[in-house]
């Protein structure tokens, strides 16, 4: 994939505590807790951990010396420029333990929750132009119609909802992570945002592609703190894949009873980027029930999660969405329901011509030498058994059927009708009584 030059907007670093837009006693007790887990002494070590600029760390750590929680050691670090060292007073460490006891998270200093919303709306993925040019570069490993083009795009430059249906094995997955690489550019996920004293985790290294640049994570000596703020990692557009196992659950806050921690569900994770739902009709709750739970999201930018307490409250929701499925979506969906997904776009099988394009294409990957005739015996005896039902998966699948059978043999790669009649058996289930 060609990666484009991000044009966001960075989110500019805090240049004072004012700055920050955070209740005074959690920054605090973040920065104890910080110093108390890493037996941190220095204020530029200090400074890379909780993610801020050296100026403003600085501001906190004389906070927490004008209350007696830290104090200097006297020590001038000769390797560090002479820099003056601090450590945890007694009181320090008993408040930083008591912190731990509340809340085990420390480290960066999170985003509040309005601020980290002012900066999706700079990198909306809704912001995103996107060219025919750019989309069949990233398709350019499929075969597809050219009107099936015409619909994706602007579908996807709407920054909308997509639904996709029609058969299986026709490369719908594909195509969603086609639309993922062809949006090509970086946004700032924040490492943890806060709301109402509650920090929520959010960058996920599982999720989320850092830049190469910031790849050695907040504690590493090479990182650079002056361009944005760190508080944030600069990260390809992220892409959510979810199938069968989704689950309404899986989209509400995750809290960790023992650390007393929460982490953001995977639709926040995949903010301003691409959620695809997969196979949609096998998870166990019914597809009405998932569109249900998306249907605020989707109208309105804007999700709803609740805390432990039962609070709610509202996260930016900027993600553009694409269901997949086998079914027809008459079969699974309520007028109500398919009136809210935006796009709504049939992947049928390929024409036969395409067939053999992608037939080709598939055994020369694969060093499988194509003979005409036999080509024409599938084409002329099988196929019409099946009414000419062509699918995208299909070469791929016999021709991987004749190289094992070719291996198992010992024979070269080759193609004949008899090889060709024997993995045609493995394509399909015959309907026939089984005896007991």
């Amino acid at each position: 994939m060609n990666m484009q030059t991000s044009s966001v907007i960075a989110p500019p670093a805090p240049r004072s505590l004012a700055d920050m837009r955070l209740p005074e006693v959690m920054m605090r007790d973040i920065l104890l807790k910080t110093v108390f887990r890493q037996n941190l002494d220095m204020v530029t070590e200090i400074a890379r951990t909780i993610c801020l600029p050296v100026t403003v760390t600085q501001e906190l750590v004389d906070l927490a010396r004008g209350q007696k929680l830290l104090e200097a050691t006297g020590t001038l670090h000769a390797g560090s420029g002479g820099e003056m060292g601090y450590q945890l007073t007694e009181a320090g460490k008993a408040r930083a333990q008591d912190a731990l006891a509340q809340s085990e998270y420390y480290g960066a200093m999170p985003v509040p929750m309005d601020v980290y919303a002012e900066q999706v709306q700079r990198q909306s993925i809704r912001n995103i132009q996107i060219t025919r040019a750019q989309l069949t570069a990233a398709m350019g490993h499929l075969i597809l119609p050219d009107n099936l083009l015409g619909h994706l795009g602007p579908a996807v430059g709407a920054g909308r909802s997509i639904l996709m249906y029609g058969p299986p094995g026709n490369g719908k997955s594909s195509i969603s992570n086609g639309i993922r690489d062809a949006l090509g550019d970086r946004i700032y996920i924040p490492r943890a945002v806060e709301y109402a004293g509650q920090v929520i985790t959010v960058y996920d290294p599982i999720v989320h592609s850092a830049a190469e640049e910031l790849v050695d994570g907040p504690t590493s000596l090479r990182r650079t703190s002056s361009r944005f703020d760190t508080r944030y990692v600069l990260c390809d557009r992220p892409t959510v894949v979810t199938g069968g196992e989704l689950s309404l659950s899986m989209l509400d806050l995750v809290y960790n009873p023992t650390a007393r921690t929460y982490q953001a569900p995977l639709q926040l994770k995949s903010t301003g980027g691409v959620f695809i739902v997969d196979d949609l009709g096998r998870q166990a709750e019914p597809p009405q029930a998932l569109i249900n739970r998306w249907i605020v999201p989707l109208e309105e930018s804007r999700d709803i999660l609740a805390l432990q307490s039962g609070e709610k409250f509202e996260v930016p929701f900027d993600t553009l969405v694409i269901f997949s499925t086998n079914f027809h979506p008459n079969e699974i969906f309520d007028r109500a329901a398919l009136r809210r997904i935006f796009f709504k776009i049939k992947v049928d099988g390929p024409c036969q011509a395409d067939f053999l394009k992608i037939f080709n294409l598939v055994a020369e990957k694969k060093q499988m030498p194509v003979d005409q005739a036999t080509l024409s015996y599938l084409l002329d005896e099988k196929y019409p058994l099946i009414d000419n039902d062509y699918a995208n998966y299909q070469p791929g699948f016999l021709i991987d059927q004749m190289i094992s059978i070719c291996d198992f043999e010992g024979i070269p790669y080759q193609m004949t009708p008899d090889l060709i009649d024997r993995a045609w058996d493995n394509m399909f289930v015959r309907d026939e009584a089984i005896i007991h």
